[in-house]
Order: C-alpha cells, then sequence, then structure tokens
C-alpha cells in the first residue's frame, strides 16, 4: 500500500533533522522510497520553508554551514559554478535534433554545468518514463522536447508543471493558460520560417504554392499552420495540403500529388522537411517534373537540403541558438530559485531562408 504523503514527508524530516545534511539520492536510498517522490516531496517541504535545498542535497531548515550562512527562510540557489547537471528529453538524435544538441553542449560547457541526455524514440508515452530516469539520475534542471502533437489535449501536459525541478520546453511552444504555460519555454518561429519560405516564392511570380507536410509532430502542425497564415497574409490562395502519412512508404505518392498539382498550374511547393524533399527529387524527375524549371521547390529545417540534386533552397530554423539559450534560460532560472527575480519566459527565435538552386531565380 503506498505510503501517505504526510508520513513520507514526517519521515523525511526526522532523517534530515538527523543528518544534518543530506544527498536527496542518499536520502531516497535510506528511506526505500524512489527518488523522483523524495525529490516532489523535498520540493514541498522546502516550499512551506521546513527544509532548506542546495545543489543535490537538503538540509534542516535550521542548518548552518558556518557563521555566515543563508537564514532558513532563504534557500541557497543554485549557481552555475557549483557545476549543476542539466537533464535533456529530446525524441531523437539524428537530423533536427543534433543541431539543437550540439548547441546545449556548447553553451554547458562555457557555463560550467553538465548534461544527461535523455531519448524518447517519438513515443508520447515515454516522455515520462525519460524524464523520471533523468530525475532519479539527480539531475537538478531539465530541458525538455516533449513529444507533442496537435490531437494532444492541454491536461495532458499538466505533470511537466509539477516537476520538482525548474523545467524549459525545447522547440515547444504551450499554449496560453494551459498548465504548462508556466514553465519557461525556447523555440523556433516555425510560422514565421513558412512565411519567408513563401514570400520568396512569391516574390519569384509564383502565385500558387503547394504545401507537402508531416502530420505527426508539433513541429509540423505548426508549419501548417504558418501556411494557412502566410498565404492570408501574401494574398495567395491556400492549396488542399498534401499529407506525408508515411515518409518511408508513401514518398512515391505524395511525387505524384505533387505532379498533378503541377499540371493543374500550381508552380511552386514547400515540403516539410528535408529528408523528404530530398526523396521527391527523383521521384518528380521520374514524372516529368523537372525542378526548378517546372517546379520551384523549399524544403523545410535545413539539416540535408544542400546535398540535394539540385541543392534545396530551405527554411533554416536556429537549431544550435535554440539549445544554446535554453541552456542559458535554464541556469538564470537554477541561480535564481528562491529570488523570485526572473519571470517565466517564453521565447521564439526566427528561422532564415537559405536560398540555392532549387527554386529557381
Amino acid at each position: 500500500m503506498p505510503i501517505p504523503a504526510d508520513d513520507r514527508r514526517a519521515r523525511i524530516l526526522d532523517t534530515v533533522r538527523g543528518l544534518g545534511t543530506v544527498r536527496v539520492v542518499d536520502l531516497a536510498e535510506r528511506l526505500g522510497l524512489p527518488a523522483v517522490t523524495v525529490r516532489r516531496d523535498v520540493a514541498a517541504l522546502a516550499e512551506s520553508g521546513l527544509l532548506r535545498r542546495t545543489h543535490g542535497s537538503v538540509s534542516s531548515a535550521g542548518a548552518a554551514s558556518g557563521p555566515s550562512a543563508a537564514p532558513a527562510s532563504a534557500p541557497a540557489p543554485v549557481r552555475p559554478a557549483e557545476a549543476a547537471t542539466l537533464g535533456l528529453l529530446v525524441p531523437a538524435v539524428v537530423q533536427y535534433f543534433d543541431e539543437v544538441i550540439a548547441g546545449a553542449r556548447t553553451a554547458a560547457a562555457e557555463a560550467g554545468v553538465h548534461l544527461v541526455l535523455g531519448i524518447s524514440s517519438y513515443e508520447a508515452s515515454a516522455d515520462r518514463v525519460q524524464v523520471d530516469q533523468l530525475l532519479a539520475s539527480g539531475v537538478q534542471g531539465l530541458l525538455l522536447a516533449p513529444n507533442w502533437t496537435a490531437d494532444d489535449r492541454p491536461e495532458e501536459h499538466a505533470w511537466m508543471a509539477g516537476l520538482p525541478v525548474p523545467a524549459v520546453l525545447l522547440e515547444r511552444l504551450p499554449a496560453p493558460g494551459s498548465p504548462a504555460a508556466v514553465l519557461d519555454a525556447v523555440g523556433s518561429d516555425h510560422r514565421y520560417g513558412v512565411l519567408l519560405a513563401l514570400r520568396h516564392l512569391a516574390g519569384l511570380g509564383h502565385r500558387r504554392v503547394a504545401l507537402a507536410a508531416r502530420a505527426d509532430t508539433w513541429t509540423a502542425h505548426q508549419v501548417r499552420l504558418g501556411y494557412a497564415e502566410a498565404c492570408r497574409t501574401l494574398g495567395l490562395p491556400a492549396e488542399p495540403v498534401i499529407d506525408i502519412r508515411t515518409p518511408a512508404t508513401d514518398v512515391d505518392g505524395v511525387a505524384g500529388r505533387l505532379a498533378g498539382a503541377v499540371a493543374d498550374g500550381v508552380g511552386a511547393a514547400l515540403v516539410h522537411n528535408d529528408q523528404d524533399a530530398l526523396q521527391l527529387l527523383p521521384l518528380l524527375r521520374a514524372r516529368g517534373v523537372r525542378v526548378p524549371e517546372d517546379l520551384a521547390l523549399v524544403s523545410y529545417d535545413d539539416v540535408f537540403a544542400a546535398l540535394g540534386a539540385p541543392p534545396l533552397t530551405a527554411v533554416a530554423p536556429p537549431k544550435r541558438a535554440v539549445g544554446a539559450a535554453a541552456v542559458d534560460l535554464l541556469v538564470r532560472r537554477l541561480a535564481a530559485t528562491g529570488s523570485g527575480g526572473l519571470p517565466v519566459h517564453h521565447l521564439e527565435l526566427l528561422p532564415d531562408l537559405t536560398v540555392r538552386e532549387s527554386s529557381g531565380r
């Protein structure tokens, strides 16, 4: 039978008072409780002023480490110099998130903090498991790129608002008023990225621009929303979106639908993402559609776009900058713990457009 929260917290208080200061992971082991549960209880007790949290450890509210120790009502913040460990959760370590991770690693090294990586493999159910494992490893903060989709209900993200350590959402922006909106967030403004692509194509004289896109990720949903908004902004007709349902098997069908759109008068297309756009090039050629002569093509992500034949014009989200900015924000959040001086940040960084041969002149 689960131990009631009040009983657990009473045991935690008694144990900490007896030991003076103890690492949270050691405390959990002593009590025979999951580390995640103990971290949450410690956070609640610290919020009530009954315990003090420092870097990976907890002490009695009356404990002092020297003549100048902070008063019990002012928990000591975690400072970058204390070499905090940050957990980084991503859905994959290939393609797009490779660069996000690289930016985070560089910023972490400059700040003197450590990174621990968790991978949830694009399965929403894996997010909580990976987060619990990162917490059990002793991280003091989390960088989270959870597996959100357009079909998620806001309450499904509420568990992230109750995490026992500070967290920054990565390439995800919570809806205003949703439970996760209390979390810091850093991401790319993908809607602006789509506007850049369509504005470029419209500037080349194209009045009908198609979108071929996935629908299984949060970014894909933002690209779709951005397409509708950009068409309205630029006065272009919104073409029916060509769905890329299963990229490994459906790309030939996507090429057929794009070729049909070209025959109907569409002269340009935006494809999300690079991998699918690169696979489309030979399939379009096999159908007699030349890029860029018959179809000006822009891809989204700019991970592999330069390797196309022809090289692809591509929207380039600031992937490395997103990773770096998220680490910087989390380090600041840790340093401000207990001071109340840092408001919640929702930061959107603007993508660039890299123009290559595939969009023509």
